[in-house]
């Protein structure tokens, strides 16, 4: 009887002892490092996000020949660094979803897909100007604004890399003359870029 009892034991404890939190995300899906991440708010170090095994990247070819002109806003920043992140439109502040750069001397440079998906939205908008939404699995969705000479369309399959169009002008972001307004949605919700990809 007590035999029976400890091999029940050790089985027991085998079967339970075997689950764990999982060291590394299954791959080709999507990494988050917390909840804070997911809904935008900015941590030390950046998370990958994957999809299909790729990593995302920024959207231009050489961080040399840009410049960050806005930053994402964080509800967690300090009072300064929101009220940097902020868009003043019509007599309103908005918070802005998105990081923004602008090439040197105010020249139009070339916007790259962040990562392979399939293009949703290639339309011109009153405020945003041109404008692409580029779907990628596990719910991320990358978004271009302020374009100009779009090189793709609706259904388009693109690859990491491929061009998609010009920096251009927007209205709604009229001050910081040619830029691109870059935005990064995990199901449905804004993510501060730096959060997800790896600085090089």
């Amino acid at each position: 009887m007590a035999a029976a009892a400890i091999i029940v034991t050790i089985l027991w404890l085998n079967a339970g002892g075997g689950t764990k939190e999982p060291d590394n995300a299954v791959p080709g899906s999507a990494g988050v490092a917390s909840e804070g991440a997911a809904a935008g708010t900015n941590s030390s170090d950046a998370v990958e996000a994957n999809a299909g095994g790729e990593s995302l990247r920024w959207p231009f070819e050489n961080d040399k020949d840009v410049t960050q002109t806005l930053s994402f806003y964080d509800s967690n920043a300090s009072t300064e660094q929101k009220q940097a992140a902020m868009i003043e439109y019509n007599n309103s502040f908005i918070p802005h979803t998105a990081v923004d750069f602008a090439g040197k001397d105010d020249k139009p440079f070339e916007v790259l897909a962040a990562m392979s998906g399939k293009v949703t939205v290639a339309e011109q908008t009153p405020l945003n100007g041109y404008e692409v939404e580029i779907e990628h699995p596990n719910g991320y969705v990358t978004v271009y604004q302020s374009l100009e000479n779009l090189k793709v369309k609706v259904g388009d399959e693109v690859k990491q890399g491929d061009v998609i169009a010009m920096a251009g002008r927007s209205e709604m972001e009229q001050n910081e003359g040619v830029h691109l307004h870059f935005e990064v949605r995990n199901n449905g919700e804004s993510v501060d870029p730096h959060t997800l990809i790896k600085e090089q």
